[in-house]
């Protein structure tokens, strides 16, 4: 079942307990030279998770984000995001249910937010009318309003991340796929951004540094030698006195080596879902 679904149908018990999959990938491979970073990728996320990925290696995690992004493309396996096999061009299509963010600044430095956030919204084919409420909403919750009609490169780089993402989240996207692009925000700041209104709404973010994303997930995932080393809601390290840390993660991983039995109960955001 695809995530798009209207709110009427959405609201309904069945649909709750379905938990249509906004994320799904079936042994996705990508080499790059002579490292295969994706050999095998196996995973399947409920619209509405929250999930932290860590990759050994690290590019691995940027890889995947890059595909799932239609970025980049695969050597064998398949993917769907928000029900859709890949990009289209219907007008509730690919760029209107999908935004990416890379570690990349995304925004042309002579342009003001206000220009960069018009823009998004045409380029996307908003109607004027949604497309100003948008914009306001987003200029408010990521605190543009001081600079908003200045170049972006005279607002200094933290200014810039965040309008990279409020861009792209312009259309009020079903997926996001974030490859660590807040950094040079305080903390408990990018936490609260992070925090993606909308219970639909399904995060991917690939971090190197598990620790301080603790307050904006609800799963996390372990990318190693190309595949899916350990899935589990982040209460399962909380569970076993486990930090939220590569070593922490490592030792999750280590359980389900040793007992592939091992079954998580949903994250507690998915529990009250289908409840």
């Amino acid at each position: 079942m695809a995530s798009s679904t209207p709110d009427a149908l959405w609201s309904s018990r069945a649909v709750r307990l379905l938990q249509p999959a906004a994320v799904v990938c079936k042994g996705v491979r990508r080499r790059v030279g002579r490292q295969r970073l994706l050999d095998g990728v196996d995973l399947q996320l409920p619209v509405g998770s929250r999930l932290l990925l860590v990759a050994e290696p690290d590019a691995a995690g940027s890889l995947l984000l890059r595909v799932l992004a239609g970025l980049s493309r695969v050597d064998s396996g398949s993917f769907r995001i928000a029900g859709a096999a890949g990009p289209d061009g219907s007008a509730t299509g690919w760029g209107r249910r999908l935004a990416y963010v890379g570690p990349e600044l995304g925004p042309y430095p002579w342009m003001s937010a206000a220009e960069m956030l018009a823009t998004s919204a045409r380029l996307l084919g908003l109607a004027p009318e949604v497309a100003r409420e948008r914009i306001g909403e987003l200029v408010g919750r990521w605190g543009l309003a001081d600079g908003l009609n200045r170049p972006i490169r005279r607002n200094g780089l933290a200014y810039a991340q965040r309008i990279a993402v409020a861009a792209a989240l312009v259309t009020d996207p079903e997926v996001v796929l974030l490859d660590e692009p807040l950094r040079a925000i305080d903390p408990d700041e990018r936490i609260r951004l992070l925090r993606l209104p909308g219970r639909r709404t399904t995060l991917v973010l690939a971090s190197r540094y598990p620790a301080s994303e603790g307050g904006a997930v609800n799963q996390l995932a372990l990318l190693r030698d190309g595949r899916v080393a350990v899935h589990a809601p982040i209460s399962a390290l909380q569970e076993r006195g486990l930090p939220l840390s590569h070593s922490g993660i490592d030792r999750l991983a280590a359980m389900v080596v040793a007992d592939p039995t091992i079954r998580w109960s949903a994250p507690a955001g998915e529990r009250r879902a289908s409840a």
